[in-house]
């Protein structure tokens, strides 16, 4: 009797462990969020027909790389033709890219290539006076 239990205990271990991993494998991706912050007319406080820029970093999709894209619905939100500076804080690796332009239904997005450690980004707007937006993360 006690073999019985002990065997369909370990089944069970093994059928509750083939389960799970798939959900810990699909949820491998983290999300960011960080914000842009416009200054129309040079006030850093913003206004009211200037509501801030709402931006992501998407990390754990693909080892050493990093999506910078909108945080709304289907990765729009974000600045359109931005610059992306980056450093990576780890190993001292730094680089800049460009947002893509959000034509032909493609939201804004910037895929870098920062390789693992500790990133910092800023995202800055290439037209008007807008607080740049920072974030810091974690690249797997």
């Amino acid at each position: 009797m006690v073999n019985l239990v002990r065997r369909l205990s370990v089944c069970a271990s093994v059928v509750i462990v083939s389960a799970l991993t798939p959900v810990a494998l699909a949820s491998a991706a983290v999300t960011v969020p960080f914000q842009i912050n416009p200054a129309p007319y040079g006030n850093p406080n913003g206004s009211f027909d200037a509501p801030a820029v709402r931006c992501v970093a998407v990390v754990g999709e693909q080892p050493g790389t990093v999506t910078i894209t909108g945080g709304k619905e289907d990765r729009w939100g974000c600045l359109l033709s931005s610059e992306v500076r980056w450093l990576n804080l780890s190993t001292g690796a730094s680089g800049s890219a460009r947002l893509s332009d959000g034509l032909h239904g493609f939201p804004a997005e910037a895929v870098v290539q920062t390789g693992t450690g500790q990133v910092a980004v800023a995202v800055l707007s290439v037209a008007g006076t807008i607080t740049p937006g920072v974030a810091s993360f974690y690249v797997p």
